[in-house]
Parts: structure tokens; C-alpha cells; sequence
């Protein structure tokens, strides 16, 4: 099968995760759950509406991970990605969190 939607992913390997936590843009503030962590960025599925474009700047804030600030690279239904700044320390927090608070998710149904 090829992919011809020439959609730029995500190089660093994603871990799923169930984190809660909060996405903030400009002064609003939107319940969010980590659904995916790497160290280059982080996939949430969001509570309510965020009313950000691809392109803007928000701060992801949740428990263990601290805060992360990076910038909006897709939203689809409910779900946003976001990729952490190359220059900040996202990614030494993010290591940080996979070394000392991650736990490998089992899947809750079987098939």
C-alpha cells in the first residue's frame, strides 16, 4: 500500500500513554488526554472546542511531563498533534517522564 497524502509524521517513536492534562492557547484553558507521547511531539485528544489553526502556538500541561510548549501541526476531530519546540526542553522532559513514570499500556480489550 502507498501513502500519497503526503502527510509529514512523526520520525520518533510514540508511546501510548493515558495522561490528563490541559492545552492551553492564548488565556483559554481546554481539558485534554495524552493519547501518544515521543520526544519530538504528542498526539491529545481534547474535551471541548480549541479554537486554534494549524500553525499556533500552545502550552500542554499535565502531570509528570510538567509543562511543554509547542505548536499545532494537525486537528481532526477532536484530536490535535502537537510538535514540541526543537529548541526547548521537551524533549529532556519527555525523556525524563519515559524513564522514571511510564507504564507500557495493555490493550483494555482483547480480540
Amino acid at each position: 500500500m502507498t501513502h500519497n497524502l503526503k502527510i509529514a509524521t512523526r520520525k520518533a517513536e510514540r508511546k501510548s500513554c493515558r495522561l490528563f492534562g490541559k492545552v492551553k492557547y492564548l488565556n483559554k484553558a481546554v481539558e485534554a488526554r495524552i493519547v501518544n507521547l515521543s520526544l519530538t511531539g504528542v498526539a491529545l485528544d481534547i474535551g471541548g472546542p480549541l479554537h486554534a489553526a494549524t500553525g499556533s502556538r500552545v502550552r500542554v500541561e499535565a502531570e509528570g511531563l510538567g509543562s511543554l510548549e509547542g505548536t499545532i501541526r494537525w486537528l481532526h476531530s477532536g484530536r490535535i498533534g502537537v510538535q514540541f519546540d526543537p529548541n526547548s526542553n521537551a524533549s529532556a522532559q519527555v525523556a525524563s517522564y519515559f524513564r522514571f513514570f511510564h507504564q507500557d499500556l495493555k490493550p483494555t480489550l482483547s480480540r
